[in-house]
């Protein structure tokens, strides 16, 4: 079992811009309970962005490359007969927005040699203008289900 986060029941906005998905995606950057640490990270890389974007919210520019990342289809293993195929099948929304926000902390996580909020600042300005690590896993995962369509009978 993976790391267990508050659920969406218990989750409180984040202070500075009162957004549930803000906090979310604190929660899930948050390493060894240090909570205050993440929230500098966050908040040091909304900072950041205000700077690269003058004329947007940076929570609004956090949304969008957050709404960027996320997958609409997927590859999943379904056996058949002896045969394991890889059928393509829809991303419900929850899941959409945790792989989004897995894939954003796996591009900053990789980086290596810079401040995290500054690695998190240039991830998430890609992933706003749809380029970087995070958002071309994404159309990898795409390209995958593309290729796959062929098995999409089997998806039931």
């Amino acid at each position: 079992m993976g790391r267990i986060t508050a659920s969406r029941e218990t989750l409180k906005p984040d202070p500075r811009y009162k957004s549930i998905l803000a906090s979310k995606f604190i929660n899930c950057l948050m390493q060894d309970g240090k909570k205050t640490t993440a929230q500098e990270v966050f908040y040091g890389a909304m900072d950041e962005l205000k700077k690269r974007v003058p004329d947007e919210e940076p929570i609004d520019v956090f949304t969008q490359a957050v709404e960027n990342v996320k997958p609409h289809v997927e590859v999943r293993s379904k056996r058949v007969g002896g045969a394991a195929y890889q059928v393509p099948m829809q991303v419900n929304r929850t899941r959409q927005q945790s792989l989004a926000i897995r894939w954003l902390l796996l591009a900053v996580r990789e980086k290596k040699g810079r401040p995290a909020h500054l690695k998190l600042a240039d991830e998430l300005y890609s992933a706003y203008n749809r380029e970087g690590t995070a958002y071309t896993r994404r159309e990898n995962v795409h390209r995958m289900a593309d290729a796959n369509k062929a098995f999409s009978h089997f998806a039931w």
